[in-house]
């Protein structure tokens, strides 16, 4: 019997593709280039900042400017957190459901503490997680499994009752090291490596209502 559902935040529970790609193209036109377009951009989301650093200036750790870049974009996303940040269409629903039958749900993602919880703030969560579970909670992020095992004794679940929902090949690997059942969200950002089809998921769903559909 699954106890706990655990979500990736961006692109599976929350669409910060809007925020994030805003701060991409401020920071484009600082350096005197055009903006992209939303559609180029929502695919790397899910990367954070190393995907959107690539697709906007071509840059990877270790190059000259990477890090210059990545800490003024932390710095300018920092004042942007939940400008146009929503709930996906049917998350909502889906936690109200989840709640109203004492099923635990929480979010372990990539993304630092330093984000996720204003974040999580923002968007009326905070209180309402039996866990949050960010980038820098464990030694090792996904695709090692620590983040899940953590958010697996916080929410005090065998992680074998645990469920794990995500957009990136990465939720699938860690899922499946962590011994959850790896749920692979096809409303998510998806990025532009593998197709979904080959990320080994147990399963591939269309909506957030879906989740639920799996508990029965």
């Amino acid at each position: 019997m699954i106890e706990a559902v655990l979500f990736d935040l961006d692109g599976t529970l929350a669409d910060t593709a809007a925020d994030l790609g805003s701060v991409l193209n401020r920071l484009r036109r600082e350096a005197g280039q055009a903006p992209l377009p939303a559609e180029t951009i929502r695919p790397h989301v899910s990367k954070g900042v190393r995907g959107l650093l690539g697709i906007g200036f071509d840059l990877a750790p270790g190059n000259d400017r990477y890090a210059e870049l990545h800490q003024r974009f932390l710095a300018c996303y920092g004042d942007s957190l939940c400008v146009a940040t929503t709930l996906f269409e049917g998350v909502s629903e889906l936690l109200e459901s989840l709640e109203a039958e004492n099923i635990k749900w929480g979010v372990v993602t990539n993304k630092t503490s330093r984000y996720t919880l204003p974040l999580m703030e923002a968007l009326g969560l905070a209180q309402r997680a039996a866990c949050i579970v960010s980038g820098d909670s464990s030694p090792r992020p996904k695709p090692a499994p620590d983040p899940l095992l953590l958010a697996s004794t916080l929410t005090g679940t065998e992680a074998s009752r645990c469920l794990y929902v995500g957009d990136d090949l990465r939720d699938m690997q860690a899922a499946r090291a962590a011994g959850m059942g790896a749920i692979a969200a096809a409303w998510g950002y998806l990025g532009d490596g593998l197709p979904l089809e080959e990320w080994g998921a147990d399963i591939i769903i269309q909506s957030p209502a879906d989740v639920f559909g799996l508990l029965r």
